[in-house]
């Protein structure tokens, strides 16, 4: 057994896979497996504020890996992953994403990378036509906008405007009752906070029309120091605020934003609150943000999902996160569909994805689906609650209807150009 320490990761995230009982880990990140091996190359986030992106996405990869290559392989061929940090930065995920496949041999890619890197490692995916699989990238436009689509890319990932239609909904319903009616924003500026943050917009005024937008705010990602963002909302004095910052950019704001109190100032919408990576970090958790799911083992209220988030806890000795379930998903719907093309070749695999529907413990009826027109996963579990600072965390979820989701987006689409 040989292990290569990466700098900038703990040895308690240093993981590789067990193949026939034997595992050797070089920098990059590769896990390597005996006999006749298929290499997925992964380009990741594994260092820097939001390394915990890559970290617990690298964890649940590998966490279903192991059960696939147990059970037999990919259609037979153990599964070698080789893993590398971008570092955050859009130009080195293409890079890598180029070097897995041209240099390492990499047959299919899984795109660990947050949406600034994802849309840069979507266009390696169609330059080369390798199968790819989208694991974190929220960004609805990634899949959504048929300029995007390529054949041979999927998005395992729940999308900005699933999480908006559900949220907008949520928060006009307690905005009515609250006669909340002047709100501010605060996301991070790039493609997935702007789209996002436009999209829950979109829906609270569809089902409050009432709300008034008066601030908005727009830190870099990754930003430092958010003194001048807090103010200016302080200076505003919105009745409600709403914010996709995420990973450690939202910690580190909320961190911020306690020494001016300025959660007790306003009613607080978040949609990545709801998830360990947030609720296990902050040294303050204020009481009642209001966020959508992420990932929380209590939802789904299933035995399935609590026990695959104590098999996670237990192997890693933290908690797993909404890139967590995402990127073990995308595993067992590759197993799957290599399973129904009898083969690893990325052409048919991706012919066997579109429509696919498994079994999953994130599923709203115990399955998900990816739906097989623009190639994105629908049916996962999703809805709002209200956060308390201890577990449960979020006692009571509001789950989102499907039915209404399908509809709404449907129209949103038309809208954008889109059908």
């Amino acid at each position: 057994m040989t292990r290569t320490r990466t700098p900038g990761i703990s040895r308690r995230s240093t993981l590789a896979l067990m193949g026939a009982g034997a595992m050797s880990v070089a920098a990059p990140w590769v896990a390597r497996a005996q006999a006749k091996t298929i290499k997925i190359g992964m380009p990741t986030i594994l260092s820097g504020r939001v390394a915990q992106l890559g970290t617990s996405s690298r964890n649940a990869v590998m966490l279903e890996v192991e059960k696939v290559n147990a059970a037999g392989g990919l259609a037979g061929r153990q599964i070698e992953m080789v893993i590398r940090d971008s570092k955050g930065q859009p130009q080195e995920a293409a890079r890598v994403a180029r070097e897995l496949v041209n240099t390492d041999g990499c047959e299919l890619l899984l795109d660990g990378e947050a949406s600034s890197g994802s849309f840069a490692v979507h266009e390696v995916a169609r330059d080369l036509g390798v199968l790819c699989i989208h694991t974190c990238s929220e960004a609805s436009s990634l899949t959504a906008d048929p300029k995007q689509h390529i054949p041979n890319a999927f998005r395992c990932v729940r999308q900005g405007i699933h999480d908006s239609i559900v949220g907008g909904s949520y928060a006009a319903a307690i905005a009515k009752t609250k006669g909340l009616k002047k709100w501010a924003t605060c996301s991070p500026d790039y493609a997935y906070g702007r789209d996002t943050t436009g999209e829950f917009t979109l829906y609270l005024k569809r089902f409050a029309p009432d709300v008034e937008i008066i601030s908005e705010s727009w830190p870099k990602l990754f930003q430092p120091d958010y003194t001048e963002v807090v103010t200016k909302i302080l200076q505003a004095k919105p009745q409600a605020l709403y914010s996709c910052l995420w990973g450690g950019d939202l910690t580190s704001y909320i961190d911020q934003a306690n020494i001016y109190a300025m959660f007790s100032q306003m009613e607080v919408f978040a949609v990545n609150m709801a998830d360990y990576t947030a609720l296990t970090v902050v040294k303050n958790l204020p009481k009642g943000i209001h966020s959508g799911n992420r990932y929380i083992k209590t939802f789904p209220t299933t035995p399935e999902n609590a026990a695959w988030g104590d098999a996670y806890k237990a192997k890693y000795n933290e908690y797993p996160t909404n890139w967590s379930w995402q990127n073990a998903t995308a595993v067992m719907f590759l197993a799957e569909a290599a399973k129904k093309a009898n083969s690893v070749d990325g052409k048919k695999i991706a012919e066997a994805l579109k429509g696919l529907t498994i079994k999953c413990p994130f599923g709203a009826d115990g399955t998900v689906t990816m739906r097989g027109d623009d190639h994105t996963l629908v049916g996962y579990a999703i809805g709002w609650g209200t956060t308390i600072p201890q577990e449960p965390y979020v006692p009571e979820v509001k789950a989102g209807d499907w039915k209404t989701i399908f509809e709404l987006e449907a129209e949103w689409k038309k809208s954008k150009g889109y059908t």
